[in-house]
């Protein structure tokens, strides 16, 4: 009971982390349809500016707040310089954010080295927390990803339904054009959600590399789990995310603990299941015909 309920905790806490990444993904793929590939690297960035602040000041939540708003600035920066010049071109935004994150990753490489970075968490943050369930001693810091995971969540949510940059938001996707004509500034306000974007993927560098570490290769692992739990929950749908995020947390994890050697192939396969069955995923919207 103890190892189920702990496996099952660990599923829900590294899918809030995949949420963190991916809810920066969806609004910029799914809502924005910018095929941004270099959203790893921003996961990578905002981990390692953690690390370096922290090792250097002792302060874990300055090192975190850095690394959140230097993605969000590297975001902003190549939506501005790069892909507004592209916009509408899928295969040239592609190809140019694979590039970005091939330099991205060889620089952090040059910077930082070979060597797995580990981010230590504030006191307040370490340790345990009984849960007083099966006598089971949860780690603080993982409890923590979930409530800053629900935070961001609702929100995002509250965001893009009830304010007047979500309502610009979604209905310069549906026709730019028009709201160009009635003088709101479009690209500003999309070059804020990408910036928004980039931050949350630089918050889930910080808090994915507290809960584990932080490496080469990193960049490309949680670009691919994003790429799968937005495929999985919907695009452009941020309940949709968080649904795809907590399913394919759990998979990898009960994976993991009782499948180790297929794991992988597991989490694999319930996209492709989802795919085959429910193209538009769990709660994305069909396409119009």
């Amino acid at each position: 009971m103890a190892k189920l309920l702990a496996v099952t905790l660990n599923g829900v806490t590294i899918g809030a982390v995949y949420f963190l990444i991916a809810s920066g993904f969806t609004l910029i793929f799914g809502l924005m349809r910018v095929v941004n590939l270099a959203h790893g690297t921003l996961y990578a960035v905002g981990a390692y500016t953690c690390w370096a602040i922290a090792d250097a000041t002792g302060n874990w939540w300055m090192g975190g707040a850095a690394g959140a708003l230097v993605a969000a600035l590297l975001g902003f920066v190549l939506e501005r310089t790069l892909l507004r010049r592209i916009a509408g071109q899928d295969l040239r935004e592609a190809l140019v954010t694979i590039g970005v994150s091939i330099v991205g990753g060889d620089l952090l490489l040059a910077y930082f080295g070979g060597d797995f970075k580990d981010i230590s968490a504030p006191a307040a943050l370490s340790g345990a927390i009984n849960l007083h369930i099966a006598g089971l001693m949860y780690p603080t810091l993982r409890l923590f990803a979930l409530v800053v995971a629900a935070g961001v969540g609702i929100s995002l949510w509250f965001l893009l339904r009830h304010t007047r940059l979500g309502l610009v938001i979604r209905a310069g996707i549906d026709d730019r054009a028009m709201v160009s004509a009635l003088g709101i500034d479009v690209q500003r306000s999309f070059a804020i959600v990408f910036a928004l974007g980039a931050l949350l993927a630089g918050l889930g560098g910080v808090i994915g590399g507290s809960m584990n570490s932080i490496g080469p290769g990193d960049d490309g692992t949680y670009l691919l789990n994003s790429l799968i739990v937005v495929i999985v929950g919907g695009m452009g749908s941020i309940v949709g995310t968080a649904s795809g995020a907590v399913l394919i947390g759990l998979v990898e994890q009960y994976g993991l603990a009782y499948a180790s050697t297929y794991s992988s192939l597991v989490t694999f396969a319930v996209m492709i299941a989802v795919l085959a069955f429910r193209p538009q995923g769990l709660l994305g919207r069909r396409a119009p015909a």
